[in-house]
């Protein structure tokens, strides 16, 4: 049976900044898919690169220093047609962000503002993709609240964000993202400044709206508990590049690598016992490399399988068994 065309499929794509030392390109030759009522999980370290790309899928990279240098990131539109967003004016990426692609940002205190309601603030944007009136812009908001599970909707929706624990504060964003029924949801790390059992309400919750809505969700985390949890699919990245991609099974049974076994071990259930009787959890040594750095791979000098030839020439994306793919010399001895 052949699988529908993806909702969004991103093509070798390349983000640069300009900086007062030169252009930096955190962001180079990214590839990576996800299909409607799918999730695809994008993962990584801090700085590897995760946020730039979700920015350039939204339009968002900070300008005029922020740029699309090359690349395509397709969208399919509800119409059913493809939509290049590289090529978009800013008015037409205007009118598809809210409406079509929606995003849930990792810190909702900077991302609400505090001066409005929030009802108020869902309400404004049903407005300006619906053109809906003011009163039933509100009723949406408050019905929208509700779906995310805030008790007593209707009085809440008056309240500020500053009024709201963090939990509700997220599911506010999820209920702001959601209010014009998007097909694409992306979320960036979510559940991050959450404790676990709100963290593990608003897994469910987005999950749960994914199925009934046939949205496709692009999370992005770098937690591989939260990636079991909640993906289908798993692209992992590194310093600016995708090192692996699968489907979730794959992934956790089978990666190829030696950076995905790498966070893969880092789980608690992957504790070891030291030679004092205590348990520990083994880390990464290093940090994590620059996207401008050496020629060769990446990953080379936290690599624990590395060689010279990995140092000097750096490492192409390839496909094995039709849908994984690995960049690494050596993902066949692994």
């Amino acid at each position: 049976m052949t699988q529908p065309a993806p909702l969004l499929e991103i093509e070798n794509l390349e983000v640069t900044f300009r900086t007062e030392a030169g252009n930096v390109t955190p962001v180079r030759g990214v590839n990576l898919v996800v299909h409607a009522g799918r999730t695809t999980a994008l993962v990584g370290e801090s700085g590897s690169g995760k946020s730039v790309t979700s920015l350039a899928v939204m339009g968002l990279l900070p300008r005029p220093a922020g740029r699309i240098s090359g690349g395509s990131i397709h969208y399919r539109l509800k119409s059913g047609e493809a939509s290049n967003l590289v090529t978009l004016s800013l008015e037409g990426m205007r009118k598809l962000r809210g409406s079509e692609i929606a995003m849930i940002f990792q810190e909702p205190m900077t991302s609400l503002n505090p001066v409005l309601s929030v009802g108020e603030q869902i309400a404004e944007q049903v407005r300006y993709h619906t053109g809906m009136g003011s009163a039933a812009a509100m009723r949406r908001a408050e019905e929208m609240l509700g779906l995310v599970e805030i008790p007593d909707a209707v009085r809440r929706a008056t309240d500020y964000p500053h009024q709201m624990s963090g939990g509700m504060r997220q599911r506010v964003m999820i209920a702001l993202a959601m209010s014009c029924n998007p097909r694409l949801l992306i979320a960036d790390e979510p559940t991050t400044a959450l404790d676990v059992t709100i963290q593990a309400q608003i897994l469910a919750l987005i999950d749960r709206l994914r199925r009934e809505h046939g949205m496709g969700v692009l999370f992005i985390t770098h937690n591989l508990g939260v990636v079991a949890e909640v993906a289908d699919d798993v692209t992992v990245m590194y310093a600016g590049e995708v090192v692996e991609s699968a489907d979730v099974r794959t992934l956790f049974r089978k990666p190829r690598h030696p950076y995905t076994h790498a966070l893969i071990n880092c789980l608690p259930a992957h504790a070891k016992s030291g030679s004092d009787g205590r348990r520990f959890v083994p880390s990464i040594p290093g940090t994590v490399a620059s996207a401008a750095g050496a020629h060769g791979c990446k990953f080379e000098p936290r690599c624990s399988h590395a060689t010279p030839y990995c140092q000097a020439s750096h490492p192409a994306l390839e496909t094995m068994d039709g849908t994984h793919t690995i960049r690494c010399w050596r993902w066949s001895d692994l």
